[in-house]
């Protein structure tokens, strides 16, 4: 009886250590990353919900800060 009582504790203070659902809920956006977030403080030259200029700011920024290869050539 005692073993089965000790299994029994284990498997219930075992099943307090799974991981709770980690949910949005409410404060997720599904709209595009070009429609932006309402704030002012966003990259010269881009105004949100400009599609190509946001396609141009994302081209600027890998070739000319984020590859290294170009900037060690």
């Amino acid at each position: 009886m005692k073993r089965f009582l000790a299994i029994a504790a284990c498997a219930v203070l075992l099943s307090a250590c799974t991981e709770s659902p980690q949910n949005l809920g409410a404060t997720s956006r599904d709209v595009a990353p070009y429609q932006g977030t309402g704030k002012a403080f966003v990259a010269a030259g881009w105004k949100q919900g400009d599609k190509a200029a946001w396609e141009s700011q994302l081209k600027a920024r890998m070739q000319l800060g984020q590859n290294d290869y170009g900037r060690m050539n």
